[in-house]
């Protein structure tokens, strides 16, 4: 089963020169009730989308798990992170980060562009929402494409000190984006359809 997001709240604090986010500073959802099972939809479908990108996220976290504890051979952590549509997609594609990375690069483009400026005009709390959500974006491209980077390093020259800074940085993203995932969930899911945006 897929989880929402880490159930420990992230602090502030730098990985490299990406200044991550307190998740204490976040904004307050918005409650609207009375809500239809049409209005709720749209939430419904943007979960639907982002548990994606959990699902690839979790099974990478495994696999870098096993790796780093030495549990399976080569072989088979290759075999079974071969079955991720992103490690299809990599080859594809022709980076590490493959179209995972863009899916949730182009997500993001999308809400920036598209959604949040219809929330922001819902009235100050919902303002403050999508202003919170696109700083949040920032801070999970910079770590995507640190990650990028570090994936190469290690590609290029396989060893103790890239794996380990590959999975610092794996980890990062696992943690800020599984929590921003779950927090625009909650801030927004019920407002798109309820003010008919989605």
């Amino acid at each position: 089963m897929l989880t929402d997001g880490p159930r420990t709240p992230i602090s502030a604090g730098m990985i490299d020169d990406i200044q991550l986010l307190d998740d204490h500073t976040r904004p307050a959802p918005v409650k609207l009730e009375g809500l239809t099972d049409g209005q709720r939809a749209a939430g419904l479908h943007l979960k639907e989308v982002h548990n994606h990108l959990r699902e690839n996220m979790l099974t990478l976290g495994r696999l870098i798990e096993r790796a780093a504890g030495g549990g399976g051979s080569a072989a088979e952590l290759t075999a079974e992170a071969s079955t991720l549509a992103m490690v299809g997609n990599y080859r594809r594609f022709g980076n590490l980060c493959g179209q995972h990375c863009q899916i949730v690069n182009l997500h993001h483009s999308i809400e920036d562009d598209a959604v949040f400026p219809g929330i922001a005009a819902q009235g100050p709390a919902f303002k403050a929402i999508a202003d919170r959500l696109r700083a949040e974006h920032v801070v999970v491209h910079a770590l995507l494409v640190r990650l990028i980077t570090a994936l190469g390093a290690l590609a290029n020259q396989p060893g103790p000190e890239h794996f380990d800074d590959a999975v610092t940085v794996y980890r990062a993203l696992e943690r800020v984006l599984l929590s921003h995932l779950g927090y625009e969930e909650d801030a927004i899911g019920d407002a798109l359809g309820h003010f008919q945006l989605f």
